[in-house]
């Protein structure tokens, strides 16, 4: 590819992510995480799903963590679209390996981070569609292209909704926790792994569970470790709120029995 013509297709992919209505925040490319983000391969990718109509635009970053940042799109019908982007630059994933490793589903896994990355990325988009597919309650899944996931956007004009960390609970919420838990090992065959009040969105139609990179199918070697975790997190949470909680131990058993 020439250099002009390569410098005329990436004017074309600027216009494209800042058409349609809405323009980018301010902080879209002058942050440094937002930057590491979106490197050429990321607004390719970005660039076709506009293409294939999957989103007609992106407006911007609504949160960043270290491993990812979420970007507020909009499809054709006005519908929001969250956009997961994970990070291809950070080195964290290195940490993730033991998520993928046993996991029956992802036996091949190639060398690199980019590679990893991208797997990752797979993983979560399968991880959300047996689960969407079981009726448990998750953002449903759209589409997964490299290190970009497209899903439902849960919450409103661009804002997030409040995790159960920012939420008041009651009994009804802790129920509803042990209940995706437990629906998830039984219908799903997963189990989430990093299961707890920053990963649960309470809305006005009930929790929704999302973070779903680190869920394991139930043949992996580690699956009960990381469900006995998952259960004592989300069991301490609601006891420091003052909820009547079942003994963790018991719960545990009585899932896998």
């Amino acid at each position: 590819m020439s250099d002009e013509l390569s410098r005329k297709l990436e004017s074309k992919i600027d216009k494209k992510l800042k058409s349609r209505k809405k323009t980018l925040d301010d902080g879209f490319k002058k942050g440094k995480v937002v930057n590491e983000v979106l490197d050429k391969p990321t607004v390719m990718t970005l660039y076709k799903m506009i293409s294939d109509h999957v989103i007609a635009y992106v407006n911007g970053a609504v949160s960043a963590g270290k491993e990812s940042v979420l970007f507020w799109g909009v499809d054709e019908k006005e519908n929001n679209v969250a956009l997961k982007i994970y990070l291809v630059s950070t080195s964290n994933f290195k940490k993730r390996e033991p998520y993928i490793l046993g996991d029956p589903r992802f036996s091949n896994l190639k060398k690199g981070t980019k590679n990893l990355v991208y797997l990752w990325a797979k993983k979560e988009f399968r991880n959300l569609t047996q689960c969407f597919d079981a009726g448990i309650p998750v953002p449903k899944p759209i589409l997964v292209t490299n290190n970009v996931l497209a899903m439902e956007f849960v919450g409103e004009n661009g804002s997030p909704a409040h995790s159960l960390l920012d939420s008041q609970v009651d009994q009804d919420d802790y129920d509803q926790a042990i209940s995706i838990i437990k629906d998830m090992y039984n219908k799903a065959k997963l189990v989430h792994g990093d299961f707890s009040e920053y990963n649960i969105f309470k809305t006005e139609n009930g929790l929704i569970v999302f973070d779903l990179g680190s869920a394991v199918d139930l043949r992996h070697p580690n699956s009960q470790e990381f469900l006995k975790r998952d259960i004592n997190n989300i069991t301490r949470f609601f006891n420091k709120r003052g909820i009547s909680v079942e003994d963790p131990t018991e719960l545990f058993e009585e899932i896998i029995a």
